[in-house]
């Protein structure tokens, strides 16, 4: 293992619930509509864009191109103006740690997120300068469950997919590590049954978990 790709929501720390919140009040001072709960998983590890395709989708609602970029504008303000709250105990549990531990062993971490505001949100919580690298989502071309932000992420720490673990807490995360040829391991419940290995905890994720994870996911390549 010389690399590890990091998902954000779910995995470094959990704005999981101010994206969902600030599409709710968007969609209610939009269209005075009420957004279902089950949006808020559908649109997991979902960029901006297509999160918002779900949504019109869910709500049998459709726009125009420039109401659709003036929606996702206006979306990422009401989510920007939530994010000034995060600090670093904001970091979900195990995290610091890990991360720390992986530097001191000189293993590469990249984020391989969706969220455009990836760089603020790790500045935010202290952790900006453990990456090595982040990936910019808005010079991809295809979002989750496409491989492509994994690729992409293995490519700029200068490995190759096999020699990374990703960390993914959704379904469209996990078949994107899998896609890419990476080693996936999945942070929740059952559903994420096609990871390589699952924990149902961040607290569970250890530089000796990941290792023999990594370790076992070569061996059955062979």
């Amino acid at each position: 293992m010389k690399g590890v790709l990091f998902d954000l929501d779910g995995i470094v720390t959990d704005t999981a619930t101010y994206h969902f919140s600030a599409w709710s009040r968007l969609i209610k001072d939009e269209f005075g509509l009420t957004l279902p709960e089950i949006v808020e998983e559908r649109t997991k590890g979902v960029s901006r864009e297509d999160s918002l395709r779900i949504i019109l989708e869910e709500l049998n609602l459709s726009v125009d191109k420039d109401r659709f970029q003036y929606l996702t504008n206006r979306k990422n303000q009401c989510y920007i103006e939530s994010l000034n709250q995060l600090t670093s105990e904001d970091i979900l549990p195990g995290i610091f740690k890990l991360i720390k531990e992986l530097k001191q062993k000189g293993i590469k971490i990249a984020l391989a997120s969706a969220s455009h505001n990836g760089p603020f949100i790790l500045e935010k919580i202290g952790l900006i300068d453990s990456f090595d690298t982040i990936v910019d989502p808005e010079k991809l071309s295809r979002g989750k469950p496409d491989p492509e932000i994994f690729e992409v992420a293995s490519a700029q720490l200068g490995l190759a997919p096999k020699d990374c673990v990703g960390i993914e807490d959704s379904i469209a995360g996990i078949k994107a590590i899998n896609s890419a040829g990476s080693c996936s391991i999945g942070v929740g419940d059952d559903k994420l049954s096609e990871a390589f290995q699952r924990v149902t905890s961040t607290k569970e994720l250890s530089v000796t978990l990941l290792q023999e994870s990594w370790n076992n996911f070569v061996n059955d390549k062979l």
